[in-house]
């Protein structure tokens, strides 16, 4: 595992979704693979936090066809358009811009920020994360049978709508 400061690697450690993985600490309530690593900031600042989130392409998320290249390319191009708005949802208010690279059949997000204290910044990485996932989901193209992560994610969707529809009609069946 990479060295963190410790104020970082306690506040990690003590934080129930984030659990320590070769490459820093992963968070625990996500379909995807992410990391959390940090470093000492500079004077007073506990620590220059560095996300990654992996994700996979829509034509390697979707099941048993070819998704067209131009679906893929708007559906990439949207991503990375909703994916500027990011740091709306972390406290941090210093931060480089979050990169969104496209490789074969993965999509790497990189979220970089500075985090004063040190449970604030993980705070920020869990909702940056959750961030990263919810905006995959609003991009999930209809009429696609999906696979992996993206199945996992609309099945969860759809187990909170019945959930939520059976607790409106008091527990039945409609």
């Amino acid at each position: 595992m990479t060295d963190l400061p410790a104020s970082v690697e306690r506040e990690l450690e003590s934080h129930d979704a984030f659990e320590p993985t070769a490459e820093g600490y992963a968070l625990t309530t996500t379909v995807f693979d992410a990391a959390v690593t940090a470093t000492e900031g500079e004077g007073k600042r506990d620590g220059e936090f560095h996300v990654t989130v992996s994700l996979p392409t829509l034509d390697a998320a979707v099941a048993s066809e070819t998704v067209a290249t131009v679906v893929e390319d708007g559906w990439f191009e949207t991503l990375e358009r909703r994916l500027e708005d990011a740091f709306t949802v972390a406290n941090t208010s210093t931060h480089d811009e979050p990169t969104v690279d496209r490789e074969a059949d993965e999509v790497v997000v990189t979220l970089e920020y500075v985090a004063w204290d040190a449970a604030e910044g993980v705070e920020d990485a869990k909702a940056l994360i959750e961030f990263v996932e919810g905006t995959f989901a609003q991009g999930i193209v209809p009429g696609y049978e999906y696979r992996g992560p993206a199945a996992t994610l609309l099945e969860s969707a759809q187990n909170r709508g019945q959930q939520a529809s059976d607790e409106r009609s008091g527990g039945m069946p409609m």
